[in-house]
């Protein structure tokens, strides 16, 4: 895990981060539909997982801007910015309708990242404890598949003056619209270090590293 300490003096957000860390401590969020149809298709030729490959792409666009990798540190009050960022997924265990928390290191190598995170999913399943360390994982984003709904809207909350600085990212199922098929994400950032801009970046990240990763992997 490498970081780099932010000079909040010459942080290019320097104003908004002040006010939003200071003044009015909250956090942003948005709920978009992106489109998922050729993705999925690649998914079913390739027998691949459509899950995986998503959480790839993902993984890929947040760990593509610097604004979505910051970190801050309690016990120096520094903001800094990791150098890599990687996803907890979740496992869901219908006996016990319990989720396992799963560590996955970030690859931007697409089959390492692929196999990793298959691996470390088939390993979750053996257990039901709930296993969430984020002491010891300071650098990881929360990322959750909500795999029973195709919603509309979601709102993650957190605890008021709170400076956690991870993204955490939501998605439902697909569903067909007009002839293709649109997932609902959820992307919730604190308000310190991202805008409306910066979230709504990610759905534009998201479609154009889609269609990419397609292209390279056809």
């Amino acid at each position: 895990m490498n970081y780099r300490i932010i000079d909040k003096d010459t942080y290019y957000r320097k104003g908004v981060f002040r006010h939003f860390s200071e003044d009015c401590k909250c956090s942003t969020s948005m709920t978009a539909r992106i489109d998922v149809t050729e993705l999925a298709e690649y998914s079913k030729k390739s027998g691949s997982k459509f899950y995986i490959n998503f959480l790839y792409i993902l993984s890929k666009v947040l760990n593509s801007r610097d604004d979505y990798k910051m970190g801050y540190l309690w016990e120096t009050e520094e903001l800094i910015c990791y150098d890599t960022i990687n996803p907890t997924q979740y496992v869901f265990h219908e006996d016990t309708e319990t989720c396992t928390p799963v560590y996955t290191l970030y690859y931007e190598d697409y089959r390492t990242f692929y196999d990793n995170a298959l691996r470390d999913i088939d390993k979750a399943k053996q257990t039901r404890e709930y296993g969430l360390d984020s002491a010891n994982h300071p650098n990881w984003f929360d990322a959750s598949y909500i795999s029973w709904l195709s919603y509309d809207s979601l709102n993650v909350e957190l605890p008021d003056g709170y400076l956690f600085f991870a993204p955490i990212v939501n998605w439902g199922k697909y569903r067909e619209e007009h002839g293709r098929l649109m997932m609902p994400v959820t992307v919730r950032m604190n308000h310190a270090i991202a805008d409306g801009y910066l979230i709504a970046n990610v759905y534009r990240l998201l479609e154009r590293e889609t269609g990419q990763f397609i292209m390279r992997n056809q």
